[in-house]
This record gives structure tokens, sequence and C-alpha cells, in this order.
């Protein structure tokens, strides 16, 4: 039936292939959610990476384009980051 509608009408066409695609910020945000509360290094090392400012840049964007996602405490040393 969807190949159907899909012949009959092309705007069925672009309904049926919507998808919401995902910036790597926002990849490195779930990934933070599945390890909770941790330091950039523990962050960076549930990443993939080897070293521990591998996502300096990241969480940069991330408190520019999404501050509200994020949860700095850097009240101490190391800050702890936190997904919200």
């Amino acid at each position: 039936m969807m190949l159907e509608e899909i012949e009959k009408s092309p705007e069925a066409a672009f309904v049926a292939v919507d998808e919401v695609f995902k910036t790597y910020e926002l990849m490195c945000l779930d990934k933070l959610k599945e390890i909770g509360r941790s330091t950039a290094r523990e962050w960076s090392f549930a990443m993939g990476y080897t070293h521990r400012s591998s996502l300096a840049k990241i969480i940069r964007r991330i408190t520019e384009r999404y501050p509200e996602m994020l949860k700095i405490y850097d009240n101490r040393f190391p800050r702890l980051y936190e997904a919200l």
C-alpha cells in the first residue's frame, strides 16, 4: 500500500523517508548520558579517543550550541560533565 501511495504522489515519498540526523555533538551527549557524570578524560575514552583532551573542541561547541543540554561542575578539579 505504501508503494502505491508513493507512485501516486511524490510528496508521500518525502514523508516516507523523513529521518532525523544527529550532529556529532548530540552523539557525544548521548554517550555522556550512557556513562553518567564523568570527567572529560572518561568521556573521551568512552568515545574511543586515546587522549584525554580530544573532546575539548566538541565540549566547547556543545556549550555554545546546546548549553541547556550539558551541566558542568566547574567548582572542582577535574571538572565533571553531565548530560541533561
